[in-house]
Protein backbone atom coordinates (compact mmCIF):
# COMPACT_ATOMS: atom_id res chain seq x y z
CA UNK A 1 0.00 0.00 0.00
CA UNK A 2 1.56 3.17 -1.28
CA UNK A 3 1.76 6.36 1.54
CA UNK A 4 -1.29 8.13 -1.02
CA UNK A 5 -3.36 4.83 -1.00
CA UNK A 6 -3.13 4.56 2.99
CA UNK A 7 -3.61 8.22 3.65
CA UNK A 8 -7.22 7.34 1.65
CA UNK A 9 -8.08 4.28 3.72
CA UNK A 10 -10.02 4.50 7.03
CA UNK A 11 -7.00 4.29 9.32
CA UNK A 12 -5.31 6.79 7.46
CA UNK A 13 -8.49 9.38 7.91
CA UNK A 14 -8.70 8.68 11.76
CA UNK A 15 -4.83 8.76 12.00
CA UNK A 16 -4.64 12.42 10.45
CA UNK A 17 -7.99 13.68 12.11
CA UNK A 18 -6.13 12.37 15.34
CA UNK A 19 -3.41 14.15 14.50
CA UNK A 20 -4.79 17.36 13.83
CA UNK A 21 -6.57 17.16 17.51
CA UNK A 22 -3.40 16.69 19.04
CA UNK A 23 -1.88 19.45 17.83
CA UNK A 24 -4.84 22.02 17.51
CA UNK A 25 -5.50 20.91 21.57
CA UNK A 26 -1.84 21.29 22.39
CA UNK A 27 -1.50 24.33 20.94
CA UNK A 28 -4.72 26.03 22.05
CA UNK A 29 -4.07 24.91 25.52
CA UNK A 30 -0.19 26.33 25.59
CA UNK A 31 0.70 22.67 26.78
CA UNK A 32 3.56 21.13 24.86
CA UNK A 33 3.00 17.60 27.64
CA UNK A 34 0.42 17.12 24.79
CA UNK A 35 2.48 16.29 22.10
CA UNK A 36 5.01 14.49 24.18
CA UNK A 37 2.54 11.93 25.51
CA UNK A 38 1.14 11.60 21.69
CA UNK A 39 5.13 10.56 21.13
CA UNK A 40 5.52 8.30 23.93
CA UNK A 41 2.00 6.81 23.31
CA UNK A 42 2.60 6.26 19.72
CA UNK A 43 6.25 5.01 20.08
CA UNK A 44 4.85 2.83 22.97
CA UNK A 45 2.14 1.08 21.36
CA UNK A 46 4.08 0.77 17.67
CA UNK A 47 6.92 -1.15 19.74
CA UNK A 48 4.50 -3.52 21.55
CA UNK A 49 2.30 -3.94 18.70
CA UNK A 50 5.89 -5.30 16.55
CA UNK A 51 7.31 -7.19 19.54
CA UNK A 52 3.95 -8.98 19.61
CA UNK A 53 3.91 -9.34 15.76
CA UNK A 54 7.44 -11.18 16.13
CA UNK A 55 6.57 -13.46 19.08
CA UNK A 56 3.53 -14.44 16.78
CA UNK A 57 5.37 -14.96 13.53
CA UNK A 58 2.88 -12.51 12.52
CA UNK A 59 3.41 -11.18 8.99
CA UNK A 60 4.88 -7.75 9.34
CA UNK A 61 1.89 -5.03 8.24
CA UNK A 62 2.25 -1.16 8.85
CA UNK A 63 1.10 -0.42 12.30
CA UNK A 64 -1.54 1.68 11.71
CA UNK A 65 -3.64 0.13 14.36
CA UNK A 66 -0.88 0.52 17.14
CA UNK A 67 -1.18 4.15 16.11
CA UNK A 68 -4.40 5.29 16.40
CA UNK A 69 -4.57 3.25 19.49
CA UNK A 70 -1.64 5.10 20.96
CA UNK A 71 -3.00 8.71 19.29
CA UNK A 72 -6.30 7.39 21.31
CA UNK A 73 -4.57 7.10 24.37
CA UNK A 74 -2.95 9.91 24.12
CA UNK A 75 -5.72 12.55 23.08
CA UNK A 76 -7.91 10.97 26.52
CA UNK A 77 -5.42 10.36 29.31
CA UNK A 78 -4.70 13.65 31.19
CA UNK A 79 -1.25 15.11 30.31
CA UNK A 80 -0.29 15.43 34.19
CA UNK A 81 -0.37 11.68 33.61
CA UNK A 82 3.33 10.00 34.52
CA UNK A 83 4.97 9.15 30.83
CA UNK A 84 5.41 5.36 32.99
CA UNK A 85 1.29 5.01 33.09
CA UNK A 86 1.30 6.42 29.30
CA UNK A 87 3.60 3.56 27.98
CA UNK A 88 1.91 0.95 30.55
CA UNK A 89 -1.48 1.44 29.36
CA UNK A 90 -0.75 1.05 25.31
CA UNK A 91 0.70 -1.72 26.68
CA UNK A 92 -2.36 -3.26 28.14
CA UNK A 93 -3.91 -2.04 25.08
CA UNK A 94 -1.74 -3.60 22.64
CA UNK A 95 -1.93 -6.99 24.85
CA UNK A 96 -5.73 -7.27 24.63
CA UNK A 97 -5.40 -6.60 20.92
CA UNK A 98 -3.48 -9.81 20.73
CA UNK A 99 -4.79 -12.08 23.73
CA UNK A 100 -8.17 -11.53 23.23
CA UNK A 101 -8.71 -12.29 19.76
CA UNK A 102 -11.17 -14.48 17.40
CA UNK A 103 -10.58 -15.17 14.03
CA UNK A 104 -7.52 -13.10 13.85
CA UNK A 105 -9.62 -10.20 14.97
CA UNK A 106 -9.60 -8.22 18.35
CA UNK A 107 -12.39 -8.57 20.52
CA UNK A 108 -12.79 -5.13 22.46
CA UNK A 109 -11.59 -2.08 21.44
CA UNK A 110 -7.94 -2.02 22.27
CA UNK A 111 -7.72 1.68 23.38
CA UNK A 112 -11.01 1.13 25.42
CA UNK A 113 -9.83 -1.70 27.05
CA UNK A 114 -6.29 -0.69 28.06
CA UNK A 115 -7.99 3.03 28.91
CA UNK A 116 -10.19 1.08 31.63
CA UNK A 117 -7.12 -1.21 32.88
CA UNK A 118 -5.30 1.80 33.38
CA UNK A 119 -8.22 3.49 35.89
CA UNK A 120 -8.78 0.26 37.20
CA UNK A 121 -4.39 -0.39 37.89
CA UNK A 122 -2.76 2.89 38.12
CA UNK A 123 -5.92 5.26 38.99
CA UNK A 124 -5.25 7.35 35.84
CA UNK A 125 -6.93 10.70 35.14
CA UNK A 126 -8.67 10.99 32.03
CA UNK A 127 -9.21 14.47 30.87
CA UNK A 128 -10.32 13.93 27.13
CA UNK A 129 -8.38 17.35 26.63
CA UNK A 130 -8.10 16.40 22.71
CA UNK A 131 -11.97 16.46 22.34
CA UNK A 132 -11.41 19.91 23.18
CA UNK A 133 -13.03 19.35 26.49
CA UNK A 134 -11.11 22.50 28.06
CA UNK A 135 -11.45 24.56 25.00
CA UNK A 136 -13.97 26.39 23.73
CA UNK A 137 -17.97 24.94 23.00
CA UNK A 138 -17.47 26.31 19.62
CA UNK A 139 -14.38 24.24 19.12
CA UNK A 140 -16.56 21.21 19.26
CA UNK A 141 -17.50 22.32 15.91
CA UNK A 142 -13.63 19.80 14.70
CA UNK A 143 -15.05 17.48 16.53
CA UNK A 144 -18.25 16.86 14.30
CA UNK A 145 -16.33 17.73 11.12
CA UNK A 146 -13.84 15.19 11.51
CA UNK A 147 -16.50 12.29 13.45
CA UNK A 148 -18.50 12.89 10.21
CA UNK A 149 -15.69 12.50 7.53
CA UNK A 150 -14.35 9.29 9.62
CA UNK A 151 -18.18 7.99 10.06
CA UNK A 152 -18.62 8.67 6.23
CA UNK A 153 -15.75 6.75 5.49
CA UNK A 154 -16.43 3.36 7.47
CA UNK A 155 -20.16 3.19 6.83
CA UNK A 156 -20.98 3.89 10.30
CA UNK A 157 -23.57 6.15 10.24
CA UNK A 158 -26.48 3.18 11.33
CA UNK A 159 -24.17 2.92 14.37
CA UNK A 160 -22.84 6.41 15.78
CA UNK A 161 -26.68 7.71 15.30
CA UNK A 162 -27.96 5.02 17.31
CA UNK A 163 -25.64 5.37 20.16
CA UNK A 164 -25.55 9.04 20.22
CA UNK A 165 -29.46 9.40 20.25
CA UNK A 166 -29.88 6.77 22.82
CA UNK A 167 -27.46 8.01 24.69
CA UNK A 168 -29.27 11.58 24.54
CA UNK A 169 -32.49 10.19 24.93
CA UNK A 170 -31.47 8.12 28.24
CA UNK A 171 -29.85 11.35 29.65
CA UNK A 172 -33.14 13.24 29.05
CA UNK A 173 -35.23 10.80 30.83
CA UNK A 174 -33.00 10.76 33.63
CA UNK A 175 -33.19 14.57 34.03
CA UNK A 176 -36.92 14.29 33.74
CA UNK A 177 -36.90 11.64 36.53
CA UNK A 178 -33.64 13.61 38.70
CA UNK A 179 -32.05 10.75 38.31
CA UNK A 180 -28.53 10.95 37.97
CA UNK A 181 -26.22 14.16 37.07
CA UNK A 182 -27.67 14.67 33.84
CA UNK A 183 -27.13 18.22 33.76
CA UNK A 184 -23.22 17.34 34.11
CA UNK A 185 -23.26 14.67 31.43
CA UNK A 186 -24.55 17.69 29.03
CA UNK A 187 -21.61 19.85 29.76
CA UNK A 188 -18.06 19.64 28.96
CA UNK A 189 -15.94 17.54 29.04
CA UNK A 190 -18.00 15.08 29.30
CA UNK A 191 -20.02 16.07 26.33
CA UNK A 192 -16.83 16.05 24.38
CA UNK A 193 -15.93 12.55 25.78
CA UNK A 194 -19.05 11.08 24.40
CA UNK A 195 -19.01 13.24 20.79
CA UNK A 196 -15.30 11.63 20.45
CA UNK A 197 -16.02 7.85 21.73
CA UNK A 198 -19.10 7.94 19.37
CA UNK A 199 -17.26 9.23 16.55
CA UNK A 200 -13.90 8.15 17.16
CA UNK A 201 -14.00 4.83 19.04
CA UNK A 202 -17.64 3.20 18.35
CA UNK A 203 -16.65 2.98 14.85
CA UNK A 204 -13.69 1.18 15.39
CA UNK A 205 -13.87 -1.54 12.16
CA UNK A 206 -12.97 -4.89 13.69
CA UNK A 207 -14.37 -5.20 16.80
CA UNK A 208 -17.68 -3.83 15.39
CA UNK A 209 -20.52 -4.64 13.22
CA UNK A 210 -20.73 -4.26 9.56
CA UNK A 211 -24.91 -4.99 8.37
CA UNK A 212 -26.91 -1.77 9.71
CA UNK A 213 -29.10 -3.93 11.92
CA UNK A 214 -26.00 -4.54 14.01
CA UNK A 215 -24.81 -1.43 14.15
CA UNK A 216 -28.23 0.03 15.24
CA UNK A 217 -27.61 -2.94 18.27
CA UNK A 218 -24.21 -2.13 18.82
CA UNK A 219 -24.18 1.30 19.39
CA UNK A 220 -27.97 1.13 21.00
CA UNK A 221 -26.17 -1.33 23.76
CA UNK A 222 -23.03 0.50 24.16
CA UNK A 223 -25.38 3.72 24.91
CA UNK A 224 -27.22 1.79 26.89
CA UNK A 225 -25.16 0.22 29.29
CA UNK A 226 -22.78 3.57 29.24
CA UNK A 227 -25.91 5.89 30.62
CA UNK A 228 -26.90 3.37 33.61
CA UNK A 229 -23.10 3.29 34.38
CA UNK A 230 -23.00 6.75 34.86
CA UNK A 231 -26.49 7.21 36.08
CA UNK A 232 -25.07 4.81 39.05
CA UNK A 233 -21.62 5.79 39.45
CA UNK A 234 -21.02 8.77 37.84
CA UNK A 235 -17.02 8.92 36.47
CA UNK A 236 -15.74 8.76 33.11
CA UNK A 237 -15.40 5.36 32.82
CA UNK A 238 -19.37 4.37 31.86
CA UNK A 239 -18.14 5.26 28.34
CA UNK A 240 -15.31 2.74 27.95
CA UNK A 241 -17.51 -0.08 29.52
CA UNK A 242 -20.64 0.60 27.96
CA UNK A 243 -18.09 0.32 24.48
CA UNK A 244 -16.48 -3.08 25.83
CA UNK A 245 -20.56 -4.16 26.66
CA UNK A 246 -20.99 -4.01 22.99
CA UNK A 247 -17.90 -5.29 21.30
CA UNK A 248 -18.35 -9.00 23.78
CA UNK A 249 -22.18 -8.50 22.38
CA UNK A 250 -20.75 -8.73 18.70
CA UNK A 251 -18.56 -11.33 19.45
CA UNK A 252 -21.10 -13.46 20.81
CA UNK A 253 -23.50 -12.64 18.12
CA UNK A 254 -20.36 -13.44 15.69
CA UNK A 255 -20.04 -17.20 17.38
CA UNK A 256 -23.95 -18.17 18.02
CA UNK A 257 -24.24 -17.16 14.00
CA UNK A 258 -21.73 -19.74 13.56
CA UNK A 259 -23.45 -22.40 14.99
CA UNK A 260 -27.35 -21.33 12.91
Amino acid sequence: MTLQQWIKSPKGYVAIAMVAYLVIASMATFDIKGITHGLVAVGGAIVADVLFSLVNRKKRMLPDGALITGLIVALILSTSTSWVVVVATVILAIVSKYVLVYRKKPIFNPAAMGLLLSVLIFGAGESWWGSFGDLPVWMMVLLFAGGYAITGRVNKFPQVFSFLGTYFVLLLLMGLFHTGDAGDALRTPFINAVLFCGFFMVTDLPTSPAKTKDQLVFGILAAIVGALIYGLFGGLMYLFIGLLCANLYHFLRTRFAIFL
